[in-house]
């Protein structure tokens, strides 16, 4: 009797598993072996009855990793509304950090319950000479999992061009349909560019926007999320990947929390979700469900890839809150709430640790620059470049983190004609840039108005800015040290750094009159006879003799900065 009971349990037991595996039916794997930080995807399909594929709550798919290292990884899968085989619609999107052996099964829920699970298999990742993701490493630079460091060199391209502009000198311009992804990102990518920033909005990638405004790109839909939107998503990763760019991506504007952007919200009540007004957005527990549910969307799909540079949660929060009508502000304590909460899950789901960040336009929110799971705080600066430097240094020192200029500019006024001033433009596009370089930032000063400036030739400018970069990631194999440099003119502004063992100064004439290059310099800076002299406006380099002089002080022979102008020099 008791062998028979045996055999009885055992073979339930068998039915049970047997039911539960084939709950989850594997299609198309990546083979058995794969490489080291690139895409393996596998293609599933879910047997079960199901109303939402796109509610964890509902039916959530997870593939469930045991590294070689012994490390557990919970990866989110997710439903392709695009899949070519409908009989396989779910997909698992992995891009494995370490080499070695990986066993691996898929799990399914519903309604928070475990209700089934596939056996185990495993794949070997073999080594590649590929990078993998990025990682906060210092204020200076970002790093690799292979270890290699960064420093982002970018502007915004923040959306391609829309149907209808309401600029009042540029509509035209913006209008013009070279402004996509394509033209802009192989022109950033062929100049140095190595990182930009862009938006999730309606008019721009609209994942999770079912009507769409202004872009006939996109078409409108009634799935909770936007098959044209995912469908151009997919396009720019792909080509970001291949042309090894990374993208800060906002996942978030405050345009979408403001006039007709909240009217056709999909986290709006008249639309589907949950939230009165955009306040309930941020403070109720069924909004910010439905919103961890697009972060874990996006996660599965998209967090596969190095091309996500950094998650944005929002594009300059601050305005979302001071705006969404006359006689009503979000309180900042929940706007802070909500961040520190969707920052942790973000954390938690994303089993390849990117970047996780927020802007603000001018106004800090308190607690928000502490959150310990907001990896590098940013902010926008318009009008001001020359409070760069300073930004950088005292909010990196303050609060611990790497800091970043999400947008800059020398005018935000759009009802302007930048025409009457262009050269002031362009001048404060290149000083950002170089004022970046030389202070605490993993990403430089990325600048706003790219249609402007990519009319007007600019993007070229990258490439020296480039150059240098290289130099110094090269030189001090990635560490930064201040260099103190005292001008001997008060209309010239310098910065220093020491790279190793070479040091790199920045010297700008702002002045209106041409000035001789004298400066002081700490007193264990080590003198040297020459110099390199690098023409930051032509991109040439020359040999300059150095002349010590009392005091620390150091004047270059024959070396004059005519006003505008401004080099570098190095000495190795």
């Amino acid at each position: 009797m008791k062998t028979k009971h045996l055999i009885l349990v055992f073979t339930l037991f068998m039915l049970v598993l047997s039911s539960s595996c084939s709950k989850i039916k594997t299609g198309t794997t990546p083979g058995d072996t794969i490489l080291l930080y690139n895409k393996a995807e596998w293609l599933l399909a879910v047997n079960d009855e199901y109303t939402n594929p796109y509610d964890p709550a509902d039916v959530a798919l997870d593939m469930v990793l045991l590294s070689p290292s012994g490390r557990e990884i919970m990866l989110p899968c997710f439903f392709d509304p695009l899949a070519k085989d409908k009989t396989l619609p779910w997909k698992a999107r992995f891009m494995p950090q370490e080499t070695g052996n990986y066993t691996y099964s898929f799990r399914l829920s519903r309604k928070g319950q475990i209700t089934g699970e596939s056996s185990k298999k495993s794949f070997t990742v073999a080594a590649s000479d590929g990078k993998g993701i990025l990682h906060t490493h210092d204020f200076w630079t970002l790093r690799y999992d292979n270890g290699e460091s960064f420093r982002g060199i970018g502007k915004n391209i923040s959306w391609e061009s829309r149907d209808e502009d309401d600029s009042k000198y540029f509509r035209e311009l913006h209008e013009d349909k070279r402004f996509n992804y394509d033209y802009m990102l192989g022109k950033l990518s062929e100049n140095g560019g190595n990182f930009f920033r862009t938006w999730m909005i309606y008019w721009n990638l609209p994942v999770d926007w079912k009507t769409i405004h202004n872009n006939s790109r996109y078409q409108n839909s009634t799935s909770a999320y936007n098959e044209s939107g995912i469908q151009r998503m997919d396009e720019l990763i792909e080509l970001c990947d291949s042309l090894g760019i990374h993208v800060m991506l906002a996942l978030e504007s405050h345009v979408g929390y403001m006039g007709m952007g909240w009217d056709i919200s999909n986290y709006n009540v008249k639309n589907g979700g949950f939230a009165n007004t955009p306040t309930e957005f941020f403070s109720l527990p069924e909004s910010r469900e439905q919103y961890k549910n697009k972060l874990r969307y996006m996660v599965a799909r998209y967090g596969y890839s190095p091309a996500i540079g950094a998650w944005e949660f929002f594009n300059e929060v601050d305005n979302a809150m001071y705006n969404v009508g006359p006689d009503d502000q979000i309180p900042a304590d929940i706007v802070a709430d909500w961040h520190g909460e969707m920052s942790s899950y973000l954390k938690k789901i994303d089993p390849f640790g990117h970047i996780v960040t927020t802007s603000v336009s001018h106004r800090d929110i308190p607690g928000m620059n502490d959150l310990p799971n907001i990896d590098l705080n940013q902010r926008h600066i318009y009008k001001n470049t020359n409070a760069i430097p300073s930004t950088l240094r005292d909010y990196s020192a303050k609060h611990n983190k790497p800091y970043v200029i999400g947008e800059s500019g020398y005018e935000w006024d759009w009802s302007k004609n930048f025409n009457d001033f262009a050269d002031e433009m362009d001048g404060d596009f290149k000083r950002a840039l170089w004022y970046g370089l030389f202070s605490p930032t993993p990403v430089l000063p990325m600048s706003w108005w790219w249609e402007f400036f990519e009319n007007r030739g600019m993007m070229s400018y990258f490439a020296k800015v480039r150059q240098i970069n290289d130099m110094m990631l090269k030189a001090g194999e990635g560490s930064f040290t201040e260099v103190e440099i005292k001008p001997m003119q008060n209309e010239v502004i310098a910065f220093g750094v020491k790279c190793g063992e070479t040091s790199f100064i920045y010297l700008f004439n702002s002045g209106t009159k041409e000035t001789e290059v004298h400066f002081s310099v700490p007193a264990d800076f080590k003198s040297s006879a020459s110099m390199d002299c690098f023409d930051c406006e032509t991109g040439l380099f020359s040999k300059t003799e150095t002349l010590e002089m009392t005091g620390n002080s150091v004047k270059v022979s024959g070396l004059i900065l005519k006003p505008g102008s401004d080099i570098i020099l190095i000495r190795k």
